[in-house]
């Protein structure tokens, strides 16, 4: 069985103009999809590939003579994660228990955000970080995947956008418990 690359949840010009359907191409359709074709091609005879994409990540955390594995099963349930974050005309600051959890634990949404920038701005080469909710949340801001539990916020770093001289985007993803990250399981 091979993992797929899972559709999209909205068309591809959908995030316009905070993402363009050129750079969700290439991210999805080729960044995506390598991680899917790469993950495939190092389970090819292994029983992991049999098991769930979570059941991969967690078997292949901590070992490291699996750490392309692991390196391409996350970055496939990362990217997927992402995609199902977003929706056409979301983003915008929260409300309601979301915007009085960052308030008591940041001290509002501004610091929050600035807060988040700076765990995905200084996490090398990924860009991403997580917001989970475990206690305290104002001290996992940069909790990673392997580690991860509970309810989680995603952020894509501005800063590969600005890298490649297209409009940073300052649409602000939150989870959406709807389309939770079960696509990309293996078929």
């Amino acid at each position: 069985m091979a993992f797929e690359l899972p559709p999209l949840p909205y068309a591809k010009n959908a995030l316009e103009p905070h993402m363009s359907a050129k750079t969700l191409e290439f991210h999805y359709g080729k960044h995506h999809q390598s991680y899917v074709a790469t993950l495939n091609k190092l389970l090819a005879d292994s029983p992991l590939g049999k098991g769930s994409l979570e059941s991969v990540i967690k078997a292949t955390a901590k070992d490291e003579t699996k750490a392309a594995i692991f390196n391409n099963a996350a970055q496939v349930w990362n990217h997927t994660f992402f995609w199902n974050c977003m929706k056409p005309g979301g983003g915008g600051q929260p409300t309601g228990a979301v915007a009085q959890r960052l308030e008591r634990s940041f001290g509002g949404f501004g610091t929050f955000q600035e807060k988040f920038k700076e765990a995905a701005t200084t996490q090398f080469g990924s860009g991403w970080a997580w917001l989970v909710l475990d206690g305290d949340p104002s001290r996992n801001a940069s909790t990673s995947l392997h580690r991860a539990s509970g309810s989680t916020a995603s952020y894509w770093c501005a800063r590969r956008a600005r890298r490649r001289g297209r409009r940073a985007s300052s649409h602000q993803p939150w989870p959406r418990p709807d389309r939770a990250p079960s696509a990309g399981s293996a078929r």
